[in-house]
């Protein structure tokens, strides 16, 4: 690790060299949580041709206490990785944790803090379980309904659908959107999960299977939503001088990284205020923001045709349409037609969720930012396999959503030289 004398002057580069993933799935009901985020950080270590005592500091996604039944869980996990003496943070920004985990991940290689940094994001959903009932879905639901205000929202009812359902609606409103639209996102990214081997929703369906599922708050249907989920990812970050030390032939590079919160009623966000310049809800002005960010830092000025290929949070089908928006892939309010187009499809000009996203390759909470990253990155490493998308320009770019009514968001844009 360098000297603040010899940082003073440089710009540290950063770069991710390695990444590991489990099994996605609904219950893995014979493992910890610190058991699969070692699992997925052997994986990552091994990718990167390094060991845990190469390693500087530790990242940990992990989103709700009350899912792995333990108050600091990160702690655990990083004595059972063997990390002891060495330093370790948590960070929880519900859906978010992982692009945020990864954002902290970058701020310390790239300060020079450390020169190896892993990033882990972990979740167990189900082991949040309500023993007297023999029930987990509702003890789930409910673990994650604290996130909403406790004193007003959460006694009326909220849930996190209902807190997106909310945008939906107003993006219906203000620009047309049908529900036949953010039909076709669930479509496309369950059929694309069909070529992930870590997926849990692999599936071919139709918008009329979609359309006909049980409405769960409109406009989203059970299809539309995206499930819960136990696994692990794991990334290696790396600083440009150790990663050329240590011969990694195929880096990928952090071009940018652009993060915001907005307010945390939804109710609270209008027009008038200091950030009134990106729209009302239906716009996710916050979206707007964290890439317009990133896209500054990376020097992309012309997103639609700057990025090959892109994963977008899709914890639920109408806010990929309003991520295209926001991303600067289309014009506001041309989302539905955009994906009507086939632009995002695997073998469209802008490739956007190869992994299957959240609707498809599932939704462990912690992690899921983290695998949207590592998706990207194997992509420009060309590592992807049978959802392997053509790569022209090598930029790629990762979207990470979170909290009441989308409260947090982190964009990162990666490249390859």
């Amino acid at each position: 690790m360098k000297s603040y004398k010899q940082l003073k002057s440089e710009k540290r580069r950063v770069a991710v060299v390695g990444t590991g993933q489990t099994k996605f799935e609904a219950r893995i009901p014979d493992k910890t949580y610190y058991e699969l985020a070692l699992e997925a950080a052997m994986m990552a270590m091994s990718d990167a041709g390094i060991t845990l005592g190469n390693i500087d500091s530790v990242v940990y996604g992990i989103y709700n206490d009350l899912f792995e039944r333990q108050i600091m869980p990160d702690t655990y996990v990083h004595d059972y990785l063997g990390m002891y003496g060495k330093p370790g943070i948590r960070i929880t920004t519900g859906g978010a944790t992982g692009g945020y985990a990864f954002r902290s991940g970058y701020s310390e290689v790239a300060s020079g803090l450390a020169d190896i940094t892993l990033v882990i994001g972990v979740e167990k959903a189900q082991d949040c379980y309500d023993w007297a009932q023999g029930k987990t879905t509702p003890e789930v639901i409910k673990s994650i309904a604290y996130s909403a205000d406790m004193t007003w929202e959460f006694p009326l009812g909220t849930s996190a659908a209902s807190s997106y359902a909310i945008l939906a609606s107003a993006h219906i409103k203000k620009y047309g959107t049908t529900e036949e639209q953010a039909a076709l996102v669930s479509v496309k990214n369950h059929g694309n999960a069909i070529k992930n081997p870590f997926a849990q929703s692999p599936m071919k369906i139709t918008v009329d299977d979609v359309m006909q599922s049980r409405m769960i708050s409109h406009p989203f249907k059970m299809l539309d939503c995206s499930l819960y989920t136990e696994g692990a990812y794991a990334l290696v970050l790396m600083s440009e001088e150790k990663a050329r030390e240590s011969g990694v032939k195929d880096p990928v590079w952090v071009m940018g990284i652009g993060s915001s919160n907005d307010k945390s009623f939804t109710g609270s966000r209008t027009v008038n205020d200091r950030m009134g310049k990106y729209g009302d809800i239906a716009d996710l002005r916050n979206h707007y923001e964290s890439a317009a960010l990133a896209y500054r830092m990376a020097g992309v000025q012309n997103p639609g045709k700057s990025v090959d290929v892109a994963e977008l949070h899709d914890a639920f089908s109408f806010t990929e349409i309003q991520a295209y928006e926001a991303m600067g892939f289309c014009e506001r309010g041309m989302g539905g037609k955009f994906i009507e187009e086939g632009v995002p499809m695997m073998d469209g000009d802008l490739p956007v969720s190869p992994s299957g996203g959240l609707l498809g390759a599932g939704h462990a909470v912690g992690a899921t930012g983290v695998m949207q990253i590592g998706e990207v990155v194997n992509q420009l490493r060309n590592r992807a396999g049978e959802r392997q998308v053509e790569i022209n320009r090598g930029i790629g770019l990762a979207h990470s959503i979170g909290g009441p009514g989308s409260s947090y968001c982190s964009v990162s844009v990666l490249g390859v030289d």
